[in-house]
C-alpha cells in the first residue's frame, strides 16, 4: 500500500468513526435512562430495569456471526448501512412505551421488543463496520482501527449519557427516543459517499470451527465487559441512591479515560502485542471497580469510572488485533462476530444479575462483580499465547 493510499484509506477511517460516532448515540442516549424510566415512570424493580438494558444484547449475541458473514460475503458497507436504518426503527419502537393508553406491562413489552430491534441494529451496524474497516486498514492495523472503532463508539457514551438525561428531564423517555431515531439517519447520508469494499472469496467456516481460535480472547473480552456493563445499567442509579449531584457524570467520566487512552496508546496493540496490554489494562479496570465498590464519596466514585474507563479501553483491540491475524481475509468479519459476541453475552447477563443482586445488597455491589470479572479476566488472558498468524496481508 502506497503512501497515497494509506492517507486516504485514514481518512476515510475517520470519516467512518466520525459517523458511527453520531449514529452510536441512538444506543448512547438511551443506556442511563432506561433503566430510569422502567423504574420510575413505569414502576418496575432493577431487575426489570437491568433487563430492559441487557435484553438488546440477546438479539446481537444472537445474529453476530450471521452478520460477519454477510459482511464477509457483500461487503461491510452495505450490512452497515442496513444496521443504521434499524437503529432508527427500533428507536421508533421505543417510542411507543411512552403511549399512555398502554398499560405498563403493555409498555414494558413493547420496549423490550424495541432493545431487541436496537440489538439486531448493533449486531449489523458494529460488524458491517469492523469488516469494512478492517478490510481498509489491514491485518497489520487492525488494533489502531479497532482502538479509532471504540473512540468512536465510547466518545458516543461520553456526550451521550449527559444529553441523554438532560432530553429525559425536559422531554421524557420519547424525546430521547426521538433523537436517538434521527441520529442514524445522519450516519447514514454520511458513510454514502465513502468506497465499499467488496465481499472476500473462499471456503466458509462456521463460529463452532472458528471457536478455537477466538475463545480465550473472546473470554478475556467477554469478562472485561462485566465492569462496563456494570456501569452502563447501574451507575446513575448508584450517584441517585446515594443522594450524589451529577448523576451523568460518572458514565462520562469512563467514556473520558476509555477515549484518551485509545486516542494515545491505541497503537500499543500492534506494537508491543495483545497479551501484555491486555493483562496491565485489565489490572487497571479491576482497581476502577473496587474503588467503585467502595467510594465514600462522588469523587472516588468518578476516579473509579475513569480508571475503569483507561482499563477497558485497550482490551478489546489488544484481544481483537490477535483474532483477526489469526483468520484468512475471507473470514475476518466472520470472526470478529464471533469475537464480538463474547462482549455480548457479558452485557446481556450483567444486566439482570446485577440488577437482582442490587435489588438485595444495593447497587455498590454490582462493582465488586465487575471487579471480581475483571480479577477473571486477567487470570484467562495469561493463556493467551502468540500463535503462529495465517492469512496476513
Amino acid at each position: 500500500m502506497n503512501t497515497s493510499t494509506y492517507s486516504t484509506h485514514r481518512l476515510h477511517l475517520w470519516w467512518l468513526t466520525f459517523a458511527l460516532f453520531l449514529s452510536y448515540l441512538s444506543v448512547a442516549m438511551s443506556l442511563p435512562v432506561v433503566s430510569i424510566y422502567v423504574t420510575d415512570g413505569l414502576k418496575f424493580n432493577n431487575l426489570a430495569g437491568g433487563l430492559a438494558v441487557g435484553i438488546a444484547f440477546v438479539s446481537t449475541i444472537a445474529t453476530r456471526t450471521r452478520s460477519g458473514r454477510l459482511s464477509d460475503q457483500r461487503g461491510g458497507k452495505s450490512v452497515m448501512t442496513i444496521g443504521l436504518l434499524v437503529y432508527t426503527l427500533a428507536s421508533l419502537l421505543c417510542m411507543l412505551a411512552v403511549w399512555h393508553v398502554l398499560p405498563p406491562h403493555i409498555a414494558y413489552a413493547v420496549l423490550l421488543l424495541g432493545r431487541l430491534a436496537l440489538g439486531l441494529g448493533e449486531s449489523l451496524a458494529v460488524v458491517g463496520m469492523l469488516g469494512w474497516g478492517v478490510a481498509l486498514s489491514g491485518p497489520q492495523q487492525a488494533g489502531r482501527f479497532l482502538a479509532l472503532m471504540g473512540m468512536g463508539m465510547y466518545g458516543s457514551f461520553a456526550v451521550g449519557a449527559p444529553i441523554g438525561l438532560a432530553l429525559y428531564h425536559r422531554w421524557g423517555f420519547g424525546g430521547v427516543m426521538l433523537a436517538s431515531a434521527a441520529l442514524p439517519l445522519v450516519g447514514l447520508v454520511m458513510v454514502r459517499c465513502l468506497p465499499a469494499i467488496s465481499g472476500q472469496p473462499g471456503k466458509r467456516e462456521s463460529f463452532w470451527g472458528l471457536l478455537g481460535r477466538i475463545g480465550r480472547p473472546g473470554a478475556v473480552v467477554g469478562l472485561q465487559g462485566v465492569g462496563f456493563a456494570a456501569i452502563g445499567a447501574f451507575l446513575s442509579l448508584y450517584y441517585i441512591d446515594r443522594g450524589w449531584p451529577s448523576a451523568w457524570i460518572g458514565l462520562s467520566g469512563f467514556s473520558v479515560g476509555f477515549v484518551v487512552v485509545r486516542l494515545f496508546f491505541g497503537h500499543l496493540p500492534d506494537r508491543l502485542g495483545g497479551r501484555p496490554v491486555a493483562l496491565v489494562s485489565l489490572l487497571v479496570e479491576a482497581v476502577g471497580q473496587v474503588l467503585l465498590w467502595q467510594a465514600p464519596a462522588p469523587a472516588w466514585a468518578l476516579a473509579g469510572a475513569v480508571l475503569t474507563g483507561c482499563g477497558c479501553s485497550l482490551v478489546y483491540p489488544s484481544m481483537g488485533a490477535e483474532v483477526v491475524r489469526r483468520v484468512p481475509p475471507h473470514l475476518r468479519a466472520t470472526a470478529m462476530g464471533g469475537f464480538a459476541a463474547f462482549q455480548d453475552l457479558a452485557y446481556a447477563g450483567t444486566g439482570p444479575l446485577a440488577g437482582w443482586f442490587a435489588d438485595r445488597w444495593g447497587y455498590a455491589v454490582v462493582f465488586l462483580i465487575g471487579a471480581v470479572a475483571a480479577a477473571a479476566a486477567l487470570l484467562t488472558a495469561t493463556s493467551v499465547d502468540r500463535r503462529e498468524h495465517v492469512g496476513q496481508e
